[in-house]
């Protein structure tokens, strides 16, 4: 290589290189800072869910076993739909086979200092009791049943469980051969007593010429003297029995002697299928709920609350297939008379047995009348224990 080559040659390099240096310069200035990363906020501590609130603690106090198939079963059915119906905002419990009186104060107490803050006691002989440790725990709602007394925190409620009667009484004018119907009363109170009329005057609607026996147990849930009174019936010419008794030995007795009868408070269709013509039910769910809801809204207050067919709360379900179609539709439109007020079942004129006129012609009774029944009413044989000669 010739040494001009040899110069041009370096000459080249030298300037490749400078011109490389000049780029890389140009590069480095051209370069854009690198920001640095923003610091991390600082974690916020979540807030604390609120506290949820205690469920409310609902006592019952049963005159029998939750299994009587009957008033006390009718009773259990509508605890259980509460706590369907409201799910952890509630929390119930019951005490089942309590007697009236002493017995029934204790297991009301008790039930208070498990915290219970609202508590139905659902016969007529607890009243008494419940009035008394309402007095003494202001700060807990009671409900009693069948009852009527109140305090600020006590309130009374019933069905008009006489609608039933009076409906049973419809078919059993209809469908009874002797013309004697016979009841089986528990305890002679305006209630029972109410009963018993109202199944005679429905069935003096469709058979004028019926009459009706009564036998007493004094009590409300004992299956030997209701099968006794029941075969005493039947003995004595009833084919057709009613009861105001909480179960099914009614029912069952009608069974075995061949004999018809209605199950009461609860469907007892199973309990005797072929004497049963029907079962006045009551279905307590409607006020239970009402009243809890009324609870749990801060909006509870004291007074009498009396639900019927227009409420729910009754009906006469299950009829027997023999039923003549006339009678169903009469039943039909005696409950929707009921319904819309259009229907009485007590409107005068009407008379007791001895001939006394009780009501006057076109009177209609009011619920405070209805409330002090203590008579029977023509058509009904006896006295009404107690009652004066």
């Amino acid at each position: 290589m010739t040494d001009l080559k040899k110069r041009s040659l370096f000459k080249a390099v030298a300037l490749s290189a400078m011109a490389a240096a000049a780029l890389a310069a140009c590069g480095k200035k051209e370069e854009a800072p690198t920001a640095a990363a923003p610091a991390p906020e600082p974690a916020t501590a979540s807030a604390p869910a609120p506290a949820k609130p205690e469920p409310l603690k609902v006592g019952f106090v049963y005159v029998g076993p939750v299994g009587d198939g009957g008033w006390t079963f009718a009773h259990d059915n509508a605890r259980k739909a509460l706590e369907k119906e409201f799910g952890d905002r509630i929390s119930t419990t019951f005490v089942e086979n309590v007697h009236e009186g002493p017995d029934a104060e204790r297991v009301v107490r008790d039930l208070v200092s498990q915290g219970s803050k609202l508590v139905f006691t659902t016969s007529f002989g607890f009243m008494e009791p419940t009035l008394k440790v309402a007095q003494d725990h202001p700060d807990v709602k009671f409900e009693h049943a069948t009852g009527y007394k109140t305090a600020p925190n006590m309130r009374t409620y019933d069905s008009r469980t006489y609608e039933g009667a009076y409906l049973a009484g419809v078919v059993a004018g209809a469908m009874t051969k002797s013309n004697t119907l016979g009841v089986v009363g528990s305890v002679p109170i305006p209630e029972v007593l109410r009963n018993i009329n109202s199944f005679t005057l429905g069935a003096q609607s469709t058979n004028p010429k019926i009459k009706t026996k009564v036998v007493w147990v004094n009590d409300w849930n004992n299956p030997p003297k209701e099968t006794e009174a029941a075969t005493s019936l039947i003995n004595g010419g009833a084919d057709v029995l009613f009861q105001n008794t909480d179960s099914p030995a009614v029912l069952k007795t009608a069974e075995s002697m061949g004999k018809r009868a209605f199950g009461w408070d609860s469907d007892m269709t199973a309990y005797g299928p072929k004497a049963h013509l029907g079962s006045a039910i009551i279905n307590w769910t409607p006020y239970y709920t009402k009243t809890v809801s009324e609870v749990l809204d801060g909006k509870w207050t004291t007074g009498e609350t009396w639900y019927g067919v227009k409420d729910g709360a009754m009906d006469l379900v299950s009829l027997a297939s023999d039923v003549p179609d006339n009678i169903k539709t009469k039943l039909d439109e005696i409950k929707a008379g009921l319904k819309d007020g259009s229907f009485q079942i007590w409107k005068g004129p009407i008379t007791d047995n001895t001939g006394k006129e009780v009501m006057a012609k076109d009177q209609v009774a009011d619920d405070k009348f209805l409330r002090g029944i203590m008579f029977y009413v023509k058509g009904v044989e006896g006295k009404v224990p107690g009652e004066q000669k």
